[in-house]
């Protein structure tokens, strides 16, 4: 009998680092060359080279905690802010002049904190089932809130404390050999991330969990603590690098951190991790960092030019730099994080680069690797439990038993909890009509979410899509000198086209929608502040604005004067955009709720696969879906310049966390296939009365607005856990199902 023949596999790809890496170190130098050539004031010098890697230091820290979240198949958007508030923490208890405690005692404080961060992270995401980008990113917005409050918007120095203690604040200066000591942090926490990933359980544990977590289980590994640990190893180098930067700065600003999520994740992602798991290499996203970090510095470093002034009617060449405008940074950042999402399904899957040479030498191209996601995948439509309740339930009973039940009675108990503290205020006409105006904004874009949500995907983009679309109205009103409908038509063109984009990259690209959407999300905020230069604008034509005025004030722009009575004083409270709003919600709920599109929105988002095998277009219900919100966003912002007569670049700020709030209190499932206008436009009113209600003047005491951010994004997380546990697993009705099967059998066995 003649054996069998073998054929060997060969060696096994390196987990430490592989051509990936080379061909990073080879465009940095590349990149690196571009930079001299077109500053070579500054990159020329080896002082550049140094600051480079000097501010790589930190970025590569946290990439190298990111690489084990990634790895793992979870994401996490809260690294900037807990990078910022361990920084104003540190401030706040070291500095002289607020807690004046010793640098010991800050430092293990701080550590705590970083440790508390990753395991609610963890625990959120693990234990408690909510979807890994929607409570990092609730994370990011509660940081942030926490970093303003703190600080009250001014930056904390202790450069005089600081030479007490000379040995811990010597980590962020030059030593002896002429580096800066975190330069040599970073490379020791490379190279023990990198081995612990590579040659270690916990590394093997981690692409296990990430490559196929369901098949990690079948062999006995504990996924939910390997996912925790790795938002533990996260949160502690975000920790580690506030403390270096802590050092080096001798203060903290509350800046700090600000869209640094985005710098790490397209680091990891561009050293050659898989935002869809099981794979990473901690050195790959250390040189990634790099990569960023250097763009980031081209970018801002700019390049001389020479320009003519006029002196005295003389013409005198000056020497000087041109740099890009504000914003201009953050719309390449947020390109570059899309960009390198597509680099792993693209190239590195499909083995663009091996291909290409074997094609180049003549040889057997080798096999694109499997492009899917995970080996297996359920098919199970989540929330089953909850309609099986509303249609048996029956009388008072039906009426609780819907999903947006919980969002009617909450928008009742608070409007008469504003009565009882203010009745003076709250009872006003004109009063409740400015509280609708606010509700006005949030419920635009709410009505748009709701059919993102509801088709199974999620847009982080609707408040930055806002003040795009308003930006890009007012700067043709104002600078540009256009007539309204010019302005509108561009903000309209301009929103649009975002979500185009948004559509395209998720659909077209099959990325993530969260992935898609955070990217536009920075892009957008970018642009709108490029277009304004970074300033305020305001002063055009009254006839624009007229689409944010009341009624009233626009009968009589056009000379029309109501009679006394009942009618004008409707028509002196009632806004233009009230009744544009009501508008567009009851054709969005007749459609949702009446329409094959709309059972074709809910079957999309409960059962992806079952749609398709039932014959629905999926991709073109998800494609309409995102375009719509980005039209309600649009839409939104256009009126928002109207209201205030004014653009301002921070207009839509955290608008996504509270329109995604609005949708899941008003009963929309995180998970796709649920959503009603009536509970949106009831979770929209809840978040509107909860600002409001926290806003009021009661004897004396309002919230200031970073608490009321910190508070909505407790909310955020409250909703979506009651989404998960009561809508869905239906923990309640468990358990009474378990109390009442004890009672019988004890009274069995009684008996």
């Amino acid at each position: 009998m003649t054996p069998s023949k073998t054929t060997s596999l060969g060696r096994a790809p390196s987990q430490i680092a592989g051509g990936w890496e080379a061909g990073l170190i080879v465009f940095l130098f590349l990149l690196y060359l571009a930079g001299v050539i077109v500053n070579p004031g500054f990159f020329g010098s080896t002082e550049a080279l140094h600051a480079l890697l000097r501010d790589t230091s930190r970025v590569g820290i946290i990439a190298v905690g990111m690489t084990f979240v990634i790895a793992n198949k979870d994401l996490d958007l809260s690294v900037g802010s807990t990078y910022g508030l361990i920084a104003v923490v540190f401030a706040r208890l070291f500095a002289s002049n607020v807690l004046d405690l010793g640098v010991v005692g800050t430092v293990l404080l701080c550590v705590l904190l970083g440790a508390a961060i990753g395991l609610v992270n963890g625990v959120l995401v693990t234990l408690l089932k909510v979807p890994a980008f929607i409570a990092t990113l609730t994370m990011l917005f509660i940081g942030r809130g926490f970093v303003l409050a703190l600080t009250h918007g001014q930056a904390i120095y202790y450069s005089g404390k600081a030479k007490d203690y000379p040995y811990f604040f010597h980590l962020g200066e030059t030593n002896a050999l002429g580096f800066n000591n975190q330069i040599a942090v970073f490379a020791v926490a490379g190279i023990l991330g990198a081995l612990v990933l590579a040659k270690t359980r916990w590394g093997y544990e981690t692409f296990a969990t990430g490559g196929n977590e369901q098949a990690a289980v079948y062999a006995g590994i504990p996924t939910n603590w390997v996912r925790i640990r790795a938002y533990l190893i996260s949160s502690l180098a975000a920790t580690l690098a506030a403390l270096m930067a802590a050092a080096q700065d001798k203060g903290a600003t509350p800046l700090y951190g600000v869209s640094w999520e985005l710098t790490v994740i397209a680091s990891v992602i561009i050293g050659g991790a898989s935002i869809l798991g099981g794979r990473g290499r901690v050195i790959g996203s250390c040189l990634g960092a790099a990569v960023v970090v250097l763009i980031d510095k081209v970018l801002r470093q700019g390049w001389p030019i020479t320009r003519t002034v006029v002196i005295d009617g003389e013409s005198v060449e000056v020497g000087a730099r041109y740099t890009l405008p504000a914003g201009a940074v953050l719309v390449f950042l947020g390109l570059l994080l899309i960009i390198a999402v597509l680099i792993e399904p693209y190239l590195i899957r499909r083995q663009a680069a091996a291909r290409f040479w074997a094609w180049l030498t003549g040889r057997r191209p080798p096999a694109a690797r499997e492009v899917g996601g995970i080996a297996l995948a359920g098919a199970q439509t989540r929330g089953a439990t909850a309609s099986e309740m509303e249609l048996s339930a029956r009388r008072f009973g039906k009426f609780f038993a819907r999903r947006d039940a919980l969002a009617i009675m909450l928008t009742l108990v608070l409007w008469l909890a504003g009565l009882a503290l203010r009745p003076d205020y709250w009872w006003n006409l004109s009063n409740t009509f400015a509280i609708l105006l606010n509700y006005s904004e949030l419920a635009l874009i709410t009505i748009g979410l709701t059919y993102v949500i509801a088709a199974g995907d999620i847009d982080l983009s609707v408040g930055a899509v806002l003040a795009l679309a308003g930006s890009t109205a007012a700067y043709f009103l104002k600078v540009l000198g256009a007539d309204p409908m010019t302005a509108i038509a561009m903000g309209l063109l301009a929103g649009m086209a975002a979500g185009l984009v948004n559509a395209t990259v998720t659909v077209g690209f099959r990325l993530p929608s969260f992935i898609a959407t955070l990217g536009m999300f920075y892009m957008a905020r970018g642009l709108a502040a490029w277009f304004v230069a970074g300033q305020q604008l305001t002063g055009w034509s009254e006839a624009y604005n007229l689409i944010g005025r009341k009624v009233n004030d626009v009968l009589l722009y056009f000379g029309l004067v109501l009679p006394p009575g009942i009618l004008r004083s409707v028509a002196q409270v009632v806004s233009i955009q009230t009744i544009w709003m009501f508008f567009v919600a009851v054709i969005a709920g007749v459609v949702l709720a009446y329409t094959p599109l709309g059972l074709k929105i809910c079957a999309t988002g409960g059962n992806l696969r079952a749609a398709a095998y039932a014959g629905i277009n999926t991709n073109r219900v998800r494609f309409l879906s995102l375009m719509f919100a980005a039209l309600c966003a649009t839409m939104a912002g256009l009126i928002n310049i109207a209201y205030f007569r004014s653009f301002n670049p921070v207009a839509g700020q955290f608008r996504e966390l509270d329109a995604i709030a609005s949708v899941i209190i008003g009963g929309g499932s995180i998970f796709g296939g649920f959503g009603t206008m009536i509970g949106s436009l009831a979770g929209a009113a809840v978040i509107t009365l909860i600002r409001a209600l926290l806003q009021l003047n009661v004897q004396g005491f309002s919230m200031p607005q970073h608490w009321i951010n910190v508070f909505i994004g407790g909310i955020l997380i409250i909703a979506v856990l009651i989404d998960i546990w009561v809508r869905q697993a239906n923990v309640f009705g468990r358990l009474r199902t378990r109390v009442a099967s004890g009672a019988r059998i004890g009274g069995s066995v009684h008996g």
